[in-house]
């Protein structure tokens, strides 16, 4: 097997673009932007998140109350989270030939899992059937900046999320720290592995924005169109209504 995602599906017309990043990094900001601007150019387009899936939220909701979920479990778990969204969303929407936009993807539960003691080697192949997006980018945040973004006001940390359940330490805040650096070394290990685009995410909003769409728009030149009305529809729903824009 070869470090690469097995690309199960070679010949898909739509556009995968996704986004990954620690908690922090500023990545759904970003994406919500290019969204919107994939919306303005009346183009087809689905977006998908990570752990949205309602098939297995009721039972990840009870796992992190009663803290019964192991690394395996959490990661069989976000595997058939994204198994289902995949097969009910992602999959139609790019056979349908339109842009699928995924904030974090694969590469979250790379990192997640591996930084949890899980075999890296053993969540890729759990993951082969994942299609190889067109556009990975990365927006890397030193790991002091990021923490610094989330814990800002931050009255106090999940279980889960601090990652209490490795015993780092016991105290949530060092817990999180040290499990959150963990990830970040998870993610600059596969930048060169999958070939990721990196975006400074210290840059301003506006540049990280402007790098991102460059990446971007050269995928989209053969992306499946939106009929007229729907995209007044999808354009109001983004605010971006106007004479000029076909919207109301």
């Amino acid at each position: 097997m070869t470090n690469d995602p097995h690309d199960a599906h070679p010949d898909l017309p739509g556009r995968l673009i996704i986004v990954e990043g620690i908690d922090g990094s500023g990545k759904s900001t970003q994406l919500d932007l290019l969204r919107k601007w994939v919306a303005s150019q009346r183009l087809c387009s689905y977006f998908s998140e990570w752990n949205s899936s309602e098939v297995v939220r009721a039972t990840t909701k009870r796992g992190k109350a009663m803290r019964l979920l192991s690394p395996l479990s959490f990661s069989l778990i976000h595997a058939a989270d994204f198994a289902d969204r995949f097969e009910g969303d992602i999959l139609p929407s790019l056979r349908g030939g339109g842009v699928v936009l995924a904030d974090r993807y694969i590469y979250t539960a790379f990192a997640r899992d591996a930084a949890r003691g899980m075999d890296p080697e053993y969540v890729r192949e759990l993951y082969r059937f994942a299609p190889k997006p067109d556009v990975a980018v990365y927006f890397r945040v030193p790991l002091e900046e990021a923490l610094n973004r989330i814990l800002a006001g931050r009255p106090e940390l999940k279980f889960y999320e601090a990652g209490m359940d490795l015993g780092l330490s016991q105290d949530p805040y060092e817990s999180f720290a040290m499990f959150q650096g963990r990830i970040f070394e998870q993610y600059e290990a596969m930048v060169d592995e999958f070939n990721l685009h990196v975006i400074d995410a210290t840059l301003p909003i506006a540049e990280q924005q402007k790098r991102l769409r460059e990446l971007v728009a050269p995928h989209l030149k053969d992306a499946a169109k939106m009929p007229i009305p729907v995209y007044s529809e999808v354009l109001n729903e983004y605010g971006l209504a106007g004479r000029y824009l076909g919207g109301k």
